[in-house]
């Protein structure tokens, strides 16, 4: 079996699989994918996710059967440059951009890459989230300067979708090592509340029922308004809300709602909107730690990648996710972590157990980098 490199069963943590395949370079071969399902194989979103990674590699190998329930993939080189691409609408872009914001450090030349698709759905993390939790998270790393944005042209709501991002991202030849071991206290709460195709009242009634309940924790709170028209609010009607609660030492937590998307499900007020996003900030910071539960195996990785020195970063408890990525980690890069659960006194206030992740980087270094 050795020569197929490393074989996994089913289509959990698909993506894990795949972008740690790309960095490590070994070969994956992923089968039973849904093969007992009355539509076995992989799902279009899966399907375009592929072709996103063919079109960032050069020489990447993929195979797939008939029926879609095996998958071959031999990874190529990063190359990055310009791309664009027509994310399938099951999922939204932030289920490609966060593969992409793990790639993107260790291309050949700088990523630009313009996506097409559902900016905000209830599923995955949004663009709004990603560009005020994921990204100050890299820049801890190392990678920053001009070329490190996350711009939103157009929204699209699911199901019609019709948004539009485009994320730029520089290339890095090493990562840093970091040490991310105490967040401080929250000082203030920064938002997007966002509407297309309905009343722009909408938005205010959302940051005034989020206010209602975060201000009686702390004044500085700020939610920017944000209703696209014409060409630039998509296909589909919808609003929403992200909530990002920054810390003394410059730790970003996020939290986030979107209404129901159209003909799907009971249709939900902006009043309870907001009031549940405010809860889920909330309860969001009682986890706590120095990374939110989205961005855990983000911050895995780079520490993973970083050079070989010891990294430290606090999280709130582990989510099922970051456990299953913590074990491919293991197969792709054989590299433990050393875990210790922090429990905080009584006294002190400071939400829920902690967990204490250190690891020793292997020293990867982006051989794909062009020498300037």
């Amino acid at each position: 079996m050795a020569s197929h490199g490393l074989v996994y069963d089913g289509c959990n943590f698909f993506r894990q699989r795949l972008v740690l395949a790309t960095l490590s370079g070994k070969r994956v071969k992923i089968k039973n994918i849904r093969s007992k399902d009355d539509n076995p194989g992989l799902r279009d979103c899966e399907a375009s996710f592929i072709r996103l990674l063919d079109k960032v590699t050069n020489g990447s190998r993929i195979e797939i059967n008939q029926t879609g329930t095996v998958l071959f993939y031999q990874p190529g080189l990063l190359c990055g440059g310009v791309v664009e691409h027509d994310c399938n609408t099951q999922r939204s872009v932030g289920y490609y951009l966060e593969a992409l914001l793990m790639l993107a450090p260790f291309m050949k030349t700088s990523l630009k890459a313009t996506l097409r698709g559902v900016t905000n759905d209830p599923v995955d993390p949004t663009v709004d989230l990603l560009k005020s939790t994921a990204l100050p998270l890299t820049r801890k790393f190392g990678i920053d300067g001009e070329g490190f944005d996350l711009k939103v042209v157009k929204r699209g709501m699911a199901p019609g979708g019709g948004g539009e991002v485009v994320f730029t991202c520089p290339v890095r030849r090493t990562m840093m090592p970091v040490q991310l071991t105490d967040p401080g206290k929250i000082k203030r709460i920064r938002g997007v509340a966002y509407s297309v195709r309905v009343s722009p009242q909408m938005t205010n009634r959302l940051v005034e029922s989020a206010r209602g309940v975060l201000n009686h924790f702390l004044p500085d709170i700020y939610i920017h308004t944000d209703h696209m028209k014409g060409a630039n609010s998509g296909k589909s009607p919808g609003f929403g809300l992200t909530l990002v609660a920054e810390t003394l030492n410059g730790c970003f937590l996020g939290a986030e709602m979107s209404s129901t998307p159209q003909g799907q499900g009971d249709p939900v007020l902006p009043e309870d909107l907001g009031r549940n996003c405010a809860q889920l900030l909330l309860e969001e910071i009682h986890r706590g730690g120095s990374v939110d539960s989205s961005n855990q195996s983000l911050a895995l990785l780079f520490m993973t990648l970083g050079q070989q020195d010891v990294s430290k970063v606090l999280l709130g408890p582990l989510s099922p996710y970051t456990i299953e990525f913590l074990r491919h980690i293991r197969d792709f890069f054989q590299i433990l972590f050393k875990i210790e659960v922090q429990k905080p006194s009584e006294d002190e206030r400071k939400g829920g157990d902690k967990v204490l992740m250190t690891c020793v980087g292997v020293g990867y270094s982006n051989i794909n980098k062009t020498l300037k």
